[in-house]
């Protein structure tokens, strides 16, 4: 396994994280294979575990924390605040009311007494980003929060935070977490280009598109019962639907043309691209962790890298 410096801030990470967002009735409700799956990835050198205070309403958090008994001081976690944890008005957002009950609860379910990289899961437009970051700051200076981080800004949201930061000497932004993919490179106009300038670390989540890059849909295919796109309620019908099967059905060639699966190749090509630190993998299963463990060290020729941009240039 290798590993890149999240950010500017001299930490390593992994180049693969492993997000938690399956963890749970959401996704795995077998705690047991989920915790296997934190293990097998300690073992294969992953140390930045992701997770989030909504998922499975908490229930991924605790998961996490169970697993990490006796392993916490090898590992980052990285949890986020923001969206609804209750019925209240005051539930929800990134007022300082909120990150300060929300930062409580998260470490109550992981069991620990720190958080590395605290993020900011959506922007908050009814919270002045001074009033946010303060919070933050003040939970950097007691010790409960290493690093704050954010995710799903656009770059304007993102310069606007480290400026603010700046200027009234808060904790500083360290790394942003978008959604990035191959059917979904909306992030190369502007966030990208902001990140690399402003040295944030990227922490892509759903390299694979939810599933419909790892090769088990087809275009003119039903969707397979229990899937993700069936839970959904996805509607192969549909313009969208049928224009990503469309690339998807010419990158499966491109892949087989690499040696690799479809789910390797996008992950790789996912983790190969310029001012990457290192992608999110939500797996479902054993299976498909080591799916995603499969591709650490290896590299992309720079055809394939090419061909990939040229089948999927519509998604920028």
């Amino acid at each position: 396994m290798r590993y890149r410096p999240l950010g500017r801030t001299g930490v390593m990470v992994s180049e693969i994280s492993l997000g938690s967002v399956n963890f749970g009735p959401r996704g795995n409700p077998d705690a047991a294979e989920c915790m296997a799956m934190v293990h097998r990835a300690l073992d294969a050198g992953i140390n930045l575990l992701d997770t989030a205070d909504i998922y499975s309403a908490g229930v991924a958090e605790e998961i996490l924390g169970q697993a990490l008994r006796g392993r916490r001081d090898s590992v980052l976690i990285a949890t986020k605040v923001h969206g609804r944890t209750g019925s209240g008005p005051n539930d929800r957002g990134s007022s300082r009311l909120h990150i300060l009950r929300a930062v409580e609860a998260s470490l109550r379910r992981l069991q620990t007494d720190w958080i590395d990289l605290y993020q900011l899961h959506l922007p908050d437009g009814d919270t002045p980003i001074e009033e946010t970051l303060r919070a933050l700051d003040d939970l950097q200076r007691q010790g409960k929060v290493r690093y704050a981080g954010t995710s799903n800004f656009a770059a304007w949201q993102l310069v606007e935070a480290l400026w603010a930061g700046d200027r009234h000497g808060l904790v500083p932004i360290a790394s942003e977490q978008p959604e990035y993919s191959l059917l979904a490179r909306r992030i190369e106009c502007e966030v990208l280009p902001a990140c690399r300038r402003f040295g944030l670390a990227v922490l892509p989540w759903s390299p694979l598109k939810g599933g419909e890059l790892g090769g088990q849909y087809r275009l003119g295919e039903p969707l397979p019962d229990g899937s993700r796109r069936a839970r959904n309620g996805t509607d192969p019908a549909s313009e969208g639907w049928r224009n990503r099967m469309r690339a998807v059905d010419e990158l499966r060639i491109l892949a087989a043309d690499a040696g690799l699966p479809l789910s390797q190749f996008s992950l790789l090509w996912v983790m190969r691209q310029d001012g990457i630190t290192c992608p999110i993998v939500g797996p479902r299963n054993m299976e498909q962790l080591k799916d995603c463990l499969a591709v650490a060290d290896q590299e992309l020729a720079e055809e394939f890298d090419r061909r990939a941009r040229d089948l999927t240039a519509a998604f920028v």
